[in-house]
C-alpha cells in the first residue's frame, strides 16, 4: 500500500516553498507529487511548459504531475505507469491543493474509489498557516478555517519573518484544532520525519496514527465554536458500542449532518469484537471502511470519537447515540425473549443488512 497525503493551506501560506524543500530531502526521493492547480506550480521551471499529460521526473528523484480531468483518473494513470516501469517506483504520493480548495472532496475521492482502495492508504492532511498574515486570513476566509480544522498536522510558515509567535493566532489555531501538532517552518524548512506520518490506519504496520489526535481530545470537552461555527468535541464511551448501533449512528450522521460534518475520527470498542478495535474515519457524508486493528494500541479500551463540525451541537450527537443504543437494545432484548437467540446472533442478523463502512444500507 502506498500512503497518500494532502498538503493544503490558503493562498500564499507557503505550501510550494515547503514542498520544494521537502522534495530535496533524501527521505522524499521516491515521492510522487500531484498539483491540482497549474497556476501555483513553482517547484521546477520545466513544469511551467509541461503539457497536460506530462509526468516530470525532477532532478531530486521525485515525480511531479498535475491533475488533468479527474483526480481518480490521474492517480490511476500514475499507478499504471508505475506498474509498467515508465515512471520511477515512487513510495509516497503527496497532493498539493489550490489555496482556495476545500480538502474534503479530495478526501472523499480517496475514500470511495474502489480502483484505488487496494493500492493507496489514506494518509494525513498537512495545512500551512502564514505566521504573518494567518490571523487576518482566518478571520476573513471561511475556507482557511476549514483547512486548519480538518488537518492532522499544522505548519506555521514564515515564522522567521513574524518574529515571536502571536498569541492571538496560536489561540485561534488551538480553538479550531487542538489535536493537530503544530510545527514551525523557517524559510520553508521543517523536519520531514514529522509531517506525513498521521494516517488514521496503516495496514502495513497495524498502527493507529490518530492516537495523538484523539489523546488531545481525551475528555468530552468542547473547543469553540468561533464566529465561523466550527466546533471540535469528543465523545467518550466506557461501555462497548454494538455493531448495529454504530451502523445506524453513521447512517444518520451521513444523511442528516453530512455537509456540516467536516471530519470524524475514532477508535471504537465494538461489543461483538472486544479484542479488535475498529478505527472509523469520516468526511462529510462519506465514511471510510472501518479498519480493524489486530489489538488495542494501549490499555485504554474506551470508545473515542472526535468530531470537527460546523453548527452540529455536541448535545445532538450525544443524544443521537444514546437514543440509538436504547432503541437497538430494546429490539435485541425483545428478540432474545421471543426467539431464544443469543445477543450476538441477533446483532449479526440485523447487522448484515447494513454496511457500517460507508454509512449507508447495502
Amino acid at each position: 500500500m502506498i500512503p497518500i497525503s494532502i498538503l493544503t493551506g490558503f493562498l500564499g501560506s507557503g505550501k510550494t516553498t515547503l514542498l520544494g524543500h521537502l522534495l530535496r530531502q533524501p527521505e522524499f526521493s521516491r515521492t510522487a507529487v500531484i498539483i491540482n492547480e497549474f497556476g501555483e506550480i513553482g517547484l521546477d521551471h520545466e513544469l511551467v511548459d509541461a503539457s497536460a499529460d506530462s509526468f516530470i521526473e525532477l532532478q531530486t528523484g521525485c515525480l511531479c504531475c498535475k491533475v488533468r480531468n479527474d483526480l481518480a483518473q490521474t492517480l490511476g494513470d500514475l499507478l499504471a505507469r508505475r506498474d509498467a516501469g515508465t515512471v520511477p517506483p515512487f513510495e509516497r504520493v503527496v497532493i498539493e491543493t489550490s489555496g482556495l480548495a476545500d480538502p474534503a472532496p479530495i478526501l472523499q475521492t480517496l475514500m470511495t474509489d474502489e480502483a484505488l482502495a487496494g493500492r493507496l492508504v489514506l494518509g494525513g492532511i498537512v495545512t500551512t498557516i502564514d505566521a504573518v498574515n494567518g490571523e487576518g486570513t482566518l478571520a476573513r476566509e471561511a475556507i482557511s478555517a476549514k483547512q486548519v480544522a480538518v488537518a492532522d498536522r499544522l505548519i506555521l510558515t514564515k515564522s522567521d519573518l513574524a518574529g515571536a509567535a502571536r498569541p492571538q493566532l496560536m489561540s485561534r489555531l488551538a480553538t479550531l484544532n487542538a489535536g493537530a501538532p503544530l510545527l514551525m517552518a523557517a524559510h520553508g524548512r521543517v523536519d520531514p520525519r514529522h509531517l506525513f506520518d498521521a494516517a488514521p490506519y496503516d495496514s502495513r504496520t497495524q498502527s493507529f496514527g490518530a492516537r495523538a489526535w484523539l489523546a488531545a481530545h481525551d475528555h468530552p470537552h468542547e473547543h469553540g465554536p468561533h464566529h465561523d461555527g466550527i466546533t471540535t468535541y469528543a465523545l467518550v464511551r466506557a461501555k462497548p458500542i454494538g455493531a448495529v448501533t454504530l451502523t445506524l449512528f453513521l447512517e444518520t450522521l451521513a444523511e442528516h449532518c453530512g455537509a456540516d460534518l467536516l471530519r470524524l475520527k475514532g477508535i471504537l470498542n465494538i461489543a461483538e469484537s472486544p479484542e479488535r478495535p475498529a478505527v472509523v474515519h469520516g468526511v462529510q457524508h462519506v465514511f471510510h471502511p472501518p479498519a480493524w486493528l489486530a489489538r488495542w494500541p494501549s490499555d485504554d479500551r474506551r470508545s473515542r470519537m472526535v468530531f470537527i463540525t460546523r453548527r452540529i451541537p455536541r448535545g445532538f450527537v450525544e443524544t443521537l447515540l444514546d437514543a440509538l443504543e436504547m432503541e437497538v437494545g430494546d429490539v435485541l432484548r425483545s428478540a432474545l425473549v421471543s426467539q431464544g437467540k443469543t445477543r450476538h446472533a441477533v446483532a449479526v442478523e440485523v447487522g448484515v443488512q447494513h454496511d457500517p463502512a460507508l454509512g449507508r444500507k447495502s
